[in-house]
């Protein structure tokens, strides 16, 4: 609805205060800091501060604790701040020398199970072994290799290598692609057939030096696995033990150092000179007596607080102060280009003709009652903002489903509420000769007519909004001869009324008026940048070359007019999407049968929930920028940032 009203602070004191008067005065996000050298000139010597946050590795260590500690979740910062002691930081840095200390001793102890867990893995293939390793390793005269063959190897070498003696492969475990097992070679043998064995593809395992079979190896492994984790349990135990003595201390040192890293991060916004320094911020009118107020309790601090036309080195942040039922639609205009400071704020509207345009292509009551609701469940529940939106779209829908007489598809489900109310039937029914469905034959072109009066009054409205726009921004000019302007409304009124009588439409001006209005308003308009600049005093109204000029502004005059017409026939897809959803349904309730599987019919409906619901607001979202913002809405803000001290800490 409107557009905050913001004034420009100025803060001046002594250095060693600033951090004070950061703390003081950012607490409730009602201060958007902006660079001080900014609004200085440099010939005061004023640089901006810069400096390396002393906090940061102290935060940085003790997040580190968090982590040894196993705590996932950060300490929220709450609470008041207060001065940090020196003895609380070195009760930090000696709970980090002993976490560290607990947890290279965790480290060493997992390091070696997991080396233990490797041997036992490599030892367990060979479990068919029934051998001691050492008798087999310590033969004179044979050499032994440990390995992995595939299977079409070991086929291939049971036919190709059969009457080879020195080709034997032991098996002692099986897997989907092989065996493992060992091979047996003479030594004096021992290259010719190693060389074998590589062509077959046989992965060589080196095992570990190890005695007994392989069964008991892995048992003795286990064993000492089974004693590391005891060892590992008495860590953790430990470790835990020490956390909880320390935990809450650590906890209020953590939040007051976060406190102070964001209060120092804010100092880089600050000037400084000597002993001085210098911080500027914009905050809302209603705000800036109580941040003087505060900003003045600190001694030594001078306060200037100047209003946004006395400023001419910075454009103000804009801050949109809607109503709660209109601040959903705020991230559309946010999705386009926030307003700048002193524009028209036009989320109000938008939420209306959004709201509108979304139930009559989506108008069924029983889906609209579960967009509303499911809106507001995923709203309250999950916080989502775009489900917040959907709420009054899905009231909307309800509102024309009403009118259209549908309920989850089925068209004369609301005949006794029509009867109970005393009407003859649905509202869409009601003319003579009117159709009794959307889908009717007869229903086609009133529905699609609807659809382009729908148009024109957006168009008309968006065009009286740019007009509204002009005049409080004393652009008389931009306000009357604009294509968007008064003009323009009339040229396009004119267009309209032309065109609807010839297609036996309804005309609201004499054909011969509307003509007469038709050819003034374009010559006008074709001069309107000329008319414009002298009404609005703009330095450079007059062309520099008037053939040049006639031969744009034919083009461009040939475009308003275009853009006139496809600006409203842009407007049938609202009635085509009216068509669009009840033929989904007719063809849902084609696929359920009579009497209709009300399993295909639920399952129907949420998939046309969802799928139409979507379309219907992507198409909405187009018509809204493309056919009105194009002609209302520049844009150009930037957005109202304001510092809440604890927020950014705890997102920091």
């Amino acid at each position: 609805m409107a557009i905050e009203k913001m004034k420009l602070v100025r803060v001046d004191g002594l250095l060693p205060q600033l951090d004070e008067l950061i703390a003081a005065c950012c607490l409730n996000g009602d201060f958007h800091p902006e660079p001080a050298v900014q609004h200085m000139s440099g010939s005061l010597g004023y640089v901006t501060l810069s400096e390396d946050n002393p906090y940061t590795p102290d935060v940085q260590q003790m997040e580190e604790l968090f982590r040894l500690a196993g705590q996932t979740e950060l300490p929220a910062v709450t609470g008041k701040p207060r001065h940090i002691r020196g003895e609380e930081l070195e009760l930090v840095h000696q709970v980090a020398r002993q976490l560290q200390d607990l947890a290279a001793e965790r480290d060493a102890l997992v390091e070696k199970k997991n080396q233990l867990a490797q041997q036992r893995d490599q030892f367990a293939h060979f479990s068919g072994l029934d051998v001691p390793l050492e008798s087999i390793l310590g033969c004179e005269y044979i050499k032994i290799r440990f390995g992995f063959l595939p299977k079409a190897s070991y086929a291939r070498m049971t036919v190709a290598y059969a009457e080879n003696p020195h080709v034997l492969f032991v098996t002692c475990g099986e897997e989907a692609a092989g065996y493992w097992g060992l091979y047996f070679t003479p030594r004096e043998t021992a290259d010719e057939i190693d060389g074998i064995f590589s062509t077959l593809f046989f992965e060589r395992l080196h095992l570990p030096a190890a005695t007994g079979t392989p069964a008991q190896i892995v048992s003795q492994l286990n064993a000492q696995m089974a004693e590391l984790d005891k060892k590992l349990e008495d860590v953790a135990r430990r470790t835990a033990d020490y956390w909880a003595e320390e935990e809450k201390p650590l906890a209020d040192i953590y939040r007051q150092l976060k406190w102070h890293q964001s209060v120092f991060d804010m100092r880089h916004y600050a000037a400084c000179r000597d002993n001085y320094f210098f911080f500027v911020g914009w905050v809302p009118a209603d705000k800036a007596p109580e941040f003087e107020k505060k900003a003045k309790a600190i001694p030594h601090m001078r306060v200037t607080v100047s209003d946004p036309g006395e400023v001419e080195e910075s454009t103000p942040p804009t801050l949109l102060k809607n109503p709660w039922f209109v601040r959903p639609f705020e991230m559309f205009v946010d999705m386009y280009g926030l307003p700048s400071y002193g524009e028209m704020d036009i989320t109000a509207f938008v939420a209306i003709t959004f709201t509108v345009l979304f139930g009559i292509m989506f108008g069924d009551l029983g889906q609209g009652a579960v967009l509303a609701v499911g809106g507001f469940v995923l709203w309250k529940w999950k916080k989502i903002g775009l489900a917040r939106l959907v709420v009054p779209c899905g009231i909307s829908s309800m509102v024309f489903g009403f009118l259209f007489g549908s309920v989850f598809g089925f068209e004369e489900a609301l005949n006794p509420v029509y009867e109970a109310l005393g009407w003859s039937g649905k509202p869409i029914s009601w003319w003579p000769g009117a159709p009794h469905t959307v889908l009717d034959a007869a229903a086609i072109n009133p529905i699609l007519i609807c659809a382009i009066f729908i148009g024109v009054a957006m168009v008309f409205l968006a065009m009286l909004l740019h007009v509204y726009a002009a005049v409080r921004k004393k652009l008389w000019g931009e306000a009357i001869f604009s294509n968007n302007g008064l003009v323009g409304m009339l040229v396009y009124a004119a267009g309209v009324s032309l065109v609807s009588g010839f297609m036996k439409g309804p005309v609201f001006l004499p054909s011969g008026a509307a003509l007469a209005i038709l050819a003034v308003g374009l010559v006008v308009l074709f001069f309107k940048e000329v008319l414009i600049g002298l009404v609005d005093h703009h330095p450079h109204w007059k062309p520099e070359s008037w053939a040049d000029y006639c031969m744009q502004n034919i083009f461009e005059l040939l475009e308003y007019v275009l853009s006139y017409f496809s600006n409203t026939v842009s407007f049938l897809r609202v009635g085509a999407f009216v068509f669009v959803h009840a033929a989904m349904m007719m063809a849902i309730f084609s696929l359920a049968g009579d009497p209709p599987n009300m399993i295909v019919v639920v399952l129907g409906n949420a998939l046309i929930i969802a799928l139409e619901g979507l379309l219907s607001g992507i198409q909405g979202l187009r018509l809204e920028f493309y056919e009105m913002f194009s002609r209302c809405y520049e844009g150009g803000g930037h957005p109202f940032r304001g510092v809440d001290l604890t927020k950014k800490a705890q997102q920091g």
